[in-house]
């Protein structure tokens, strides 16, 4: 069957090949485009969303969520039809489109695939017989890179355990620079932007370059970065540069600023960035990539979801739940038990009574509901 697409669990850590699949965003037979979100996975470590890598039609779902699945493990297909027979397996399938044959013998996960494609890399060189992950594709082109020498583009960065880059030179680039030096245990490499000059400088840390220098900079031994794009105007810029963050190697650690109070309670995820003068609340939780900004306040048992964000300000009552990728403006307040859904953006003081539906807005100065 030409052009169909296999969907396959990515392998999350590599020493952790199960996930819980902890949702399911999509139905059998629904129309996406790519870049849509199809599950969340969940390990010990880590969360992750796994995106569509084309366009088509969802089908031979197999899993449900709440399901325990291994690393390469078909998920569903994606198809340029909504009928027609499904293949049995999809392991050596190539992507829509793509005319490039893969060799014979490899079985590789879409992801993997993904990211071996858009570095370049000879699939010549990946080993058959065993599914190949997104980490051994790393692996492989951190051994490319050291076969080809030092580049030129980057000094050598001598290891550090503590060496972080800042994806992103804007606003919220500025923030994340002052709250990695207020934290004092990190030592900034440089900032990564795609939209600014090499070589210029942002409160005194060198621009290095694009999202191209990724690997490099982690065959150097960087491992840690800060995802510095709010994503104010659209979250999916910034899961987007966490997934590119993830793809090279890189881990983003939790960053709470030392004026912030963290009940001993609470729970908090990687990525999560907290700001001066914040509270988090007991037993509340936060999931990856969330953001809490300057005086903001998470009450106890709140459940923000994977990155979310609540601006200077906000107040949320105890026992509220901010859905994935929402956006909380400035001096909001959210009564008690509330539920915000998905992707949904509660204006600068605004004051939220009542649950707010999955991509629901609430205008600034407005009472839900109204």
């Amino acid at each position: 069957m030409p052009g169909f697409l296999t969907v396959q669990i990515p392998l999350l850590n590599p020493n952790e090949p199960d996930a819980l699949l902890a949702a399911v965003h999509v139905s059998e037979g629904q129309a996406v485009q790519k870049g849509d979100l199809l599950c969340t996975l969940e390990t010990t470590k880590s969360t992750a969303e796994v995106e569509a890598e084309a366009s088509g039609y969802l089908r031979g779902l197999r899993l449900q969520a709440g399901q325990t699945v291994k690393a390469g493990e078909i998920f569903a297909f994606i198809t340029p039809s909504p009928s027609g027979e499904l293949p049995e397996s999809g392991a050596n399938q190539n992507a829509p489109g793509d005319g490039e044959a893969l060799p014979h013998g490899l079985r590789i996960t879409q992801p993997a695939l993904a990211l071996a494609r858009r570095s370049q890399l000879d699939l010549n060189q990946l080993p058959t017989g065993p599914l190949v992950t997104e980490s051994m594709v790393r692996t492989a082109l951190e051994d490319s890179a050291r076969a080809a020498g030092p580049s030129m583009a980057l000094p050598l960065v001598p290891f550090d355990p503590m060496a972080i880059i800042v994806y992103g030179g804007g606003g919220h680039g500025k923030a994340v620079i002052d709250l990695l030096r207020r934290l004092g245990i990190y030592h900034i490499v440089g900032i990564i932007d795609d939209g600014l000059a090499v070589n210029t400088q942002v409160m005194g840390v060198q621009v290095l370059g694009g999202s191209e220098l990724l690997p490099q900079l982690a065959s150097q031994g960087v491992r840690l970065a800060a995802n510095a794009v709010g994503g104010i105007g659209s979250v999916a810029v910034r899961v987007k540069i966490f997934h590119k963050l993830g793809e090279a190697g890189f881990s983003c650690p939790a960053l709470v600023h030392p004026s912030a109070v963290i009940e001993p309670s609470a729970q908090l995820s990687a990525g999560v960035h907290i700001f001066p003068l914040a509270y988090v609340g007991s037993e509340a939780r936060l999931e990856f990539g969330v953001i809490v900004n300057t005086r903001a306040i998470v009450s106890h048992e709140c459940h923000i979801e994977a990155y979310a964000n609540l601006s200077p300000g906000a107040i949320l009552a105890g026992q509220v739940r901010v859905g994935a990728g929402a956006l909380v403006g400035m001096g909001a307040t959210v009564n008690l038990q509330v539920t915000i859904g998905r992707l949904a953006r509660i204006g600068n003081g605004a004051t939220v009574k009542s649950d707010v539906p999955e991509n629901g807005i609430v205008r600034a100065g407005g009472i839900w509901p109204s």
